[in-house]
């Protein structure tokens, strides 16, 4: 039982780190190409300044919850991913950084180079996030003592790429609507124009990634041809994207690909549970939930912790997001 709810709690943190970060990463990403000087990337910049730290604590509370709760599971994907999580982490150093050097120097050399920083350190993670996730699924050379005995490029594959890719676009899909939230003026057309032009790529690569699901993973003979109700509500969440961001219905739009992003880190959650990594050289050496977790009075406590400390965690987060609500201009003092 135990082991079940943390498994679901490693999931929410997720949901909540892809959510939050989405839209991070795809400011980020859009940085360079939205502000077309540098009064508009400090708007941008600004656009998720209080945010962008705190959206981090997500993924590594998720990490921490790992390694307590399932301390093989994480053994295994830490060490088995080791190459690709030490670029993820070499990626968001570079971002931190990048954020708090950026405005120490006017000389717009120095500034240029830590916009692409910021742009490199946005676009790597979740292109890795989507590459691990896809082997998740997929399953990776993992033995009967729990240890991955591939290497980094067993880990590449058109399959992988291509959900590397979908979270990308999503990610700059994400960023842009939360773009238009946020400024005004020509910036807010402009991040809405980067949404219609980047939300049909986003949408035709997520289906590419689904039909080859279906080829690539166990989803067809766990699922049948109906993969159930909340794959398709996140689908019919994405295409509406387009609609609403045509009737200028921005606030619309960020919920609907919201919603698609929730709904589809659920997806792959359900697809994998009780599994957690998946031996693709014998089932019977895959890992789950049961042969991976800590002992009960670990789970135990852990959960006392987390039902005491998670609602101040929330409670903090949206007091952070309600205070810094404003739409961001031009003519505003830009703190990075």
């Amino acid at each position: 039982m135990l082991e079940t709810i943390w498994f679901v709690l490693i999931a929410v943190l997720f949901i909540g780190f892809f959510f939050l970060e989405g839209f991070d990463y795809g400011v980020g990403m859009l940085l360079p190409f939205i502000g077309k000087n540098d009064v508009e990337r400090r708007v941008v910049i600004n656009t998720i300044g209080p945010f962008w730290d705190g959206n981090e604590v997500w993924f590594l509370t998720a990490g921490g919850a790992m390694f307590a709760a399932f301390p093989n599971w994480y053994a295994t994907l830490f060490s088995g991913f080791y190459l690709a999580l030490f670029l993820l982490l070499v990626a968001l150093i570079g971002r931190g950084v990048a954020f708090e050097f950026r405005s120490k120097l006017e000389s717009p050399v120095w500034r240029t180079m830590w916009d692409w920083i910021i742009f490199f350190g946005s676009l790597v993670p979740p292109l890795i996030w989507g590459i691990a996730l896809a082997n998740l699924m997929r399953g990776v050379p993992i033995d009967a003592k729990m240890n991955f005995v591939g290497s980094f490029w067993d880990l590449i594959s058109l399959y992988s790429v291509t959900c590397g890719a979908s979270m990308v676009l999503l990610f700059v899909l994400h960023g842009a609507l939360f773009l238009s939230l946020k400024t005004t003026d020509v910036m807010q057309e402009r991040a809405r124009s980067v949404a219609l032009a980047v939300g049909q790529w986003a949408t035709a690569l997520v289906m590419l990634f689904v039909l080859l699901s279906y080829i690539e993973t166990d989803m067809f003979t766990r699922n049948g041809i109906n993969p159930g109700a909340v794959p398709i509500l996140a689908g019919f969440a994405l295409f509406s994207v387009q609609y609403f961001l045509k009737q200028k219905r921005d606030g619309w739009a960020f919920i609907m690909n919201s919603v698609t992003i929730v709904l589809s880190t659920i997806t792959v959650f359900m697809d994998l549970f009780p599994r957690v990594m998946i031996s693709s050289l014998n089932p019977a050496w895959t890992l789950t939930i049961y042969n991976t977790a800590s002992g009960p009075y670990t789970l135990k406590v852990m959960t006392i912790v987390a039902i005491s400390v998670v609602p101040i965690v929330l409670g903090y987060q949206i007091w952070s997001y309600w205070t810094f609500r404003k739409r961001i201009s031009t003519t505003d003092h830009l703190e990075y």
